[in-house]
Parts: C-alpha cells; sequence; structure tokens
C-alpha cells in the first residue's frame, strides 16, 4: 500500500520546492519505509513506500527503465512466476514487482496491463514522447486519480494533495453526490469537477498539446460474458472451485509480516482462515504466521445463545488451536463515557476529509482502538477481508428467477419444465407464478428497495432527482435483457460494479497503516463463478449449492451447516438524545443551507422536515442523517478553501455526460 504523486510542469520549470515539501508531508504517513523522488525537466514524482512483501523492502521507486520511461507502481503482482516464465527477458533471480511490471511494458505495451493480476495502480511517465499512462487495476482496489489544465498534469494515489494545494476551488459533482446518498458513488467519479479516478480494469493516456492536454480512456479487459466452464459432474465443479480459492488465499499470503484476518464466524471469513491454515501447514505459502481478529455482541445471549458471532468463532478457533484477538461490543458500551460523539465530528479539527466518506481514526472509538492495538502489537501490515464471498457464491436467499431466465434465453424448455417443478415443490409454490416472475422480468422496470426509499425522500429538487435518477438508483439495471449475456451474468456484473464502487470509498487511515487484501474478489476466481451454470451456485432451495461442497472436509461442520440468522434483537429502551437529535436543533440549519444553494435540497422541504423531527414526528431518519452529513461536510470543504462559493440557489451544472473533453466512461459489456 505505497503512494504515489506527480506532477508535470509542461513548460520544463521546475517545480516550486514548497509545493514538494507540502505533499511529502501529506503523503508521509502513509508510506513510513522510505521515500524517493524522480525530478528532470519540469517533471517530479514522488514515492513514499509501505512494504508488505520481501520484494517490496528491495524496490527502488520511481523506477526508470533503460528505455527512459519512468515507472512508479503501488500494488501487489500474483501472477509473477507465470510472467516471468512468459517474459524470458534480462530479469535478476529474484525480480522485485516494479522491474516486473517494467520488463513486460517494455515487451508487450498497453497489452501488458490484461496480464497483471493483482491490485495496483500504475503510472508510466515517458518523457521522451511526452506522454502519462495511468492504469488501475480489474476490481479498483487500488486509488488513482489525476487532474489537468493547459499548463500541467498532476496525480496521486491520494485525493488530499490535488485538492488541497491546487491553488483553486472546485465545484462539486452533482453525480458522485447522488451515488454517495445511494450507498456508493460510481467508481470514476471523485466529488470535485476536473478531478478524475482512473476507472477500474482501464488505462487514462494524456499527453500535452498545442490545444491543451489530449486524453483518452482505454478499457483494457473486462469480464467475458461469452465464457463458460462446463463439466461432467457436481464433484468436478467443487474441486476446480478449490483450487481456484486455494491459489486466491495463497496469492495473499505473501508476506514477510504475519497477516491478520477478519473472522466472523460466518462461511466466508472462515473458509478464507482455514484454508490459509492447511496451506501453511503445507508450507505452500510465504507467511510467518496468520492471526485472526474478532467481534461480538453478547447482549442477548440470554435469549438466543446462537445469535452471539463468539459461538461460531470458536468453532473455528477450536480447529485452528489458536484463540484470536477479541472484541466485545457490550463492553465497547459499558466503556463509553462523557458525551456522545456528534457523527458530524469526523469532519472537525485539522484533519481535511477529501470525501463524504470520513476515514476511522477516531481516537475515542474503542472499535477502532482495540483493532489498532492488535495490528500494531501483532506486527500486521496485511488483512485478509471475506467482502464478495457473499456477492458471488450465493450468500443471498435462494431465488430461481436468474436461472429460469438463462433456460428461457437459451430455450432448454425441457430443462426448463424440470426446474420450475423443482423450484416449486421446494418453496411450496405453484410452477407458474415462478415462470411468471422470471418472465416480467425481461418487461417491467424493478426498483429495488433503495431507489424507492431514495426518490421518497421529499427535500430533493426534482431537478436533481431527474438529473441523476441512475445514481439515485445505485446504476441497477432496470431490466434483464433477454438477448446478449445471460441473465445471470448480468444480474453478476451489476455485483462487480457494486465491488468496484464499494473499493472507490475505502480511505486510508495513517493512524491504521494496513493493506486489506480480498481473497473472493481474485480474477481467475471471479472469472470461474461467473462461468459456471447458475444452478451450480445455488441448487433448488440450497443456498451455496458449490461452496458448500467445495468447503466440506476443510471449514467446521458447524459453521457449514450453520442456518442464516433469524433473530431480532428486542427494541434498545429510550436513550438521551442522540447526536443527530443534538444537531437538529443548530441554529444555523434554519438558514443557508450549502445543499440548498448547490441545487441538491429543497430548502423549504427539507425545513418542513427538520421541523417534524424536532417534534420527534416520523420522518425518513436515515436519508435526514444523510442529509445532514452531507451539509456539514460541504461546510468542512468551505472551511478548508476548497469548495467554490455558489453564484445561485439553483445552479445550472449538470452530472458529468459520458464523454468529457475524451474521457469515457467504460463501456457495459452487457450492452
Amino acid at each position: 500500500m505505497s503512494v504515489q504523486f506527480g506532477r508535470w510542469n509542461f513548460d520544463g520549470q521546475p517545480i516550486a520546492p514548497e509545493y514538494i515539501e507540502k505533499v511529502r508531508s501529506t503523503l508521509g504517513p502513509y508510506g513510513p519505509d522510505g521515500s524517493a523522488v524522480y525530478a528532470d525537466k519540469g517533471l517530479s514524482i514522488l514515492y513514499h513506500a509501505f512494504c508488505t512483501t520481501p520484494e517490496s523492502r528491495r524496490e527502488k521507486q520511481p523506477h526508470a527503465s533503460p528505455s527512459g520511461i519512468v515507472l512508479t507502481w503501488d500494488g501487489r503482482l500474483d501472477n509473477r512466476a507465470d510472467l516471468i516464465r512468459e517474459l524470458q527477458g534480462p530479469l535478476d533471480s529474484s525480480p522485485t514487482d516494479v522491474s516486473i511490471v517494467a520488463a513486460a511494458f517494455e515487451n508487450w505495451g498497453h497489452d501488458c496491463f490484461a496480464k497483471l493480476i493483482g491490485d495496483w495502480a500504475l503510472s508510466i511517465c515517458n518523457p521522451h514522447d511526452r506522454t502519462l499512462l495511468l492504469a488501475r487495476d480489474p476490481l479498483g482496489a487500488k486509488h488513482l486519480y489525476f487532474m489537468f489544465d493547459k499548463e500541467q498534469i498532476t496525480w496521486s494515489t491520494i485525493l488530499d494533495p490535488l485538492v488541497l494545494f491546487s491553488g483553486k476551488t472546485f465545484e462539486i459533482c452533482e453525480e458522485y453526490v447522488a451515488g454517495w446518498f445511494a450507498s456508493n458513488a460510481a467508481a470514476q467519479l471523485t466529488p470535485y469537477i476536473g478531478v478524475y479516478a482512473v476507472p477500474p480494469s482501464s488505462s487514462v493516456l494524456l499527453r500535452p498539446g498545442m490545444q491543451g492536454v489530449r486524453h483518452s480512456s482505454t478499457k483494457y479487459w473486462e469480464f467475458d460474458p461469452g465464457k463458460r466452464v462446463r463439466h461432467g459432474h457436481d464433484e468436478e465443479y467443487a474441486e476446480h472451485f478449490r483450487t481456484l480459492f486455494n491459489t486466491a488465499v495463497r496469492r495473499r499470503l505473501r508476506s514477510d509480516k504475519p497477516i491478520l484476518a477478519e473472522l466472523s464466524g460466518g462461511l466466508d471469513s472462515t473458509s478464507i482462515v482455514c484454508v490459509a491454515d492447511q496451506l501453511l501447514a503445507h508450507k505452500q505459502a510465504e507467511c510467518p504466521r496468520l492471526d485472526t481478529i474478532s467481534w461480538y455482541d453478547d447482549c442477548y445471549d440470554h435469549l438466543e445463545p446462537q445469535s452471539n458471532e463468539l459461538h461460531w468463532i470458536a468453532k473455528v478457533e477450536e480447529k485452528r488451536g489458536r484463540t484470536g484477538c477479541h472484541i466485545n461490543a457490550r463492553e465497547l458500551k459499558a466503556a463509553e463515557t462523557g458525551p456522545r460523539k456528534t457523527f458530524w465530528a469526523a469532519f472537525d479539527g485539522d484533519h481535511f476529509a477529501a470525501t463524504p466518506f470520513p476515514r476511522v481514526s477516531d481516537s475515542s472509538d474503542q472499535h477502532f482502538q482495540r483493532y489498532a492495538a492488535c495490528v500494531k502489537s501483532g506486527g500486521h501490515r496485511v488483512t485478509f477481508s471475506g467482502i464478495g464471498g457473499g456477492e458471488f457464491t450465493g450468500g443471498f436467499v435462494p431465488d430461481p428467477t436468474p436461472e429460469l431466465q438463462d433456460l428461457l434465453t437459451r430455450a432448454r424448455f425441457v430443462r426448463l419444465a424440470h426446474q420450475l417443478s423443482a423450484w416449486a415443490a421446494r418453496m411450496r409454490k405453484p410452477r407458474l407464478p415462478l415462470l411468471r416472475t422470471a418472465i416480467s422480468g425481461f418487461f417491467s422496470p424493478s426498483l429495488d428497495a433503495e431507489e424507492i426509499d431514495m426518490r421518497a425522500v421529499p427535500w430533493f429538487r426534482k431537478g436533481f432527482v431527474r438529473r441523476n435518477r441512475s445514481a439515485l438508483r445505485c446504476y441497477v439495471p432496470s431490466r434483464a435483457r433477454f438477448f446478449g449475456p445471460l441473465p445471470s451474468f448480468q444480474e453478476n456484473f451489476a455485483r462487480i460494479n457494486m465491488v468496484r464502487r464499494l473499493m472507490s470509498r475505502y480511505c486510508f487511515s495513517p493512524e491504521l497503516l494496513r493493506e486489506i487484501r480480498y481473497p473472493f474478489l481474485d480474477r481467475d476466481l471471479l472469472e470461474f463463478l461467473l462461468a459456471v451454470p447458475r444452478e451450480q451456485i445455488v441448487g433448488v432451495g440450497k443456498r451455496r449449492f458449490l461452496m458448500k461442497r467445495a468447503m466440506t472436509g476443510i471449514v467446521p461442520d458447524d459453521v457449514l451447516n450453520r442456518r442464516p440468522k433469524d433473530f431480532n434483537p428486542p427494541p434498545e429502551p429510550p436513550k438521551k438524545a442522540s447526536a443527530r437529535e443534538d444537531f437538529l436543533h443548530w441554529p444555523e440549519l434554519n438558514h443557508h443551507l450549502l445543499t440548498a444553494s448547490l441545487g441538491i435540497v429543497d430548502p423549504d422541504g427539507f425545513l418542513r422536515v427538520l421541523q417534524k423531527a424536532r417534534r420527534k414526528e416520523q420522518v425518513l431518519t436515515s436519508s435526514l442523517d444523510l442529509t445532514l452529513m452531507i451539509e456539514f461536510w460541504l461546510r468542512h470543504l468551505m472551511a478548508h478553501g476548497v469548495l467554490a462559493s455558489p453564484t445561485s440557489s439553483e445552479p445550472q451544472f449538470v452530472s458529468p455526460p459520458l464523454q468529457v473533453n475524451g474521457l469515457e466512461r467504460p463501456p457495459d459489456p452487457t450492452v
């Protein structure tokens, strides 16, 4: 998780030393393992290292190749051995990741990006032909931002220095704000008009010219909707999954420090830990030790003992013969002292919040303190996360609709009749309603719950909703398409883009330096899961049909056969006024709303709802909280001199179009 920053003055003038020093001080806390600067004819590149693999400690970046190009790499290259064999070039006996990437680019040019498996962000500067090439991994686990004008290009893996030290103010991208309200903004957007994120699985080429910077975005790789994986027997699918999952975990075990795995007691995190233990026991992975960290709540043990995740965590710890770090939510609540912290306090103080997603680094947050203390005491620099497991292995409620739609589009009517009967018997429903639901999915727009909630927010301006309807409904396709990719692939690809948006919102924290790795987001594993028949992922009435078969004998049986949670805790007793309720009575909320000045909120409608909340009448609490948070964040930007002063109550700017000066959104392969 190293960081990089670059600025290129087209006139060849050196970058001001005081500017470089401000950037260096901002990046320094993210890269404690040394720094380096490349400077030549108006080009300055800064690199601050945070080493997580044995090879990364030998890297010298920025990396200047013999041909004169300068590469800066933030990432982990998972298919090192494959690339070394394929290159057959002049590499050291134990090459670093950045030297392999440099050799790959020298050999294959832009085509090399599709060959780089792992989590990474890369900049390639060629002073000879005056081009800058920026690229990002397929899921967008690493960040890379850029901005430009007629005089210079600036790029960084951290957003803060781009906006803080630009010497100008920015207008807010309203599509980003709409996406933020609906959980996650599009992965290629930033909050600021004129500051871009390199899209996942894409490269951006920038070249200065007489008319300004010419730039274009190219999708170098995407999941193939035409790829199929077919085996003759269920066990062959299970064995294929086991092999790929073992590889995914082994790739992420490459570390010269102990790794900390988040263990929740669910199937995803348990599978990661158990497979990692097997690999380490057979010396098939490079990692000195795997520890675990878990959090649970034992408040309701007297009502339902199995609602406590510790019950399941203990099963895994018993199997591995080791107890991990435990964080008890009940104890943390009991330890809380003093006034409750306001939810907008994350935007207080000297810390700059570049996005409305504040980094979790508050010293009064008991959970953060315990987590950070565990990381520090164990010497961990890498953590494992189970994100992506449930999304792509059938962790949802079993639903026959995508499978039936697949059979309809392929005209497999005999198989369709058989599966209809099987699902109807399992679900105890007639066959006709199941078939009707599958067919109607091709014609009737479907509104998910989030979209309905967002459209029901009465204080949004109608123009804001109209311009950003797609973002407010989480970019969910309105209906399945009959022709083209299979409906199950369409659904999975929507989940892929959801994960990409999720990755883009993560904020790194210098107070908790760690590289987060996601075994379930391994590219090869995801390709397999998107290519197998839908009935392999979710059997008739059986969730996680494939994964449970594959993990038999590896994961403890109690966890493997665990039933979904069905315990609803009783309502908590009334508490003193919440942080939100305290904020409702802030007098400045009655006037000068920045969200109103930017054309997001209708002030009259918002104040009417605010009065209802003050009278403790029923309102959309979650949406009101989000509105209050975005309002305070905008004031935070104004205080830091970043936000351009609104000039009217109903601004006329709209969301960035599909093409902004040649920079296109990545194409949707399902179209």
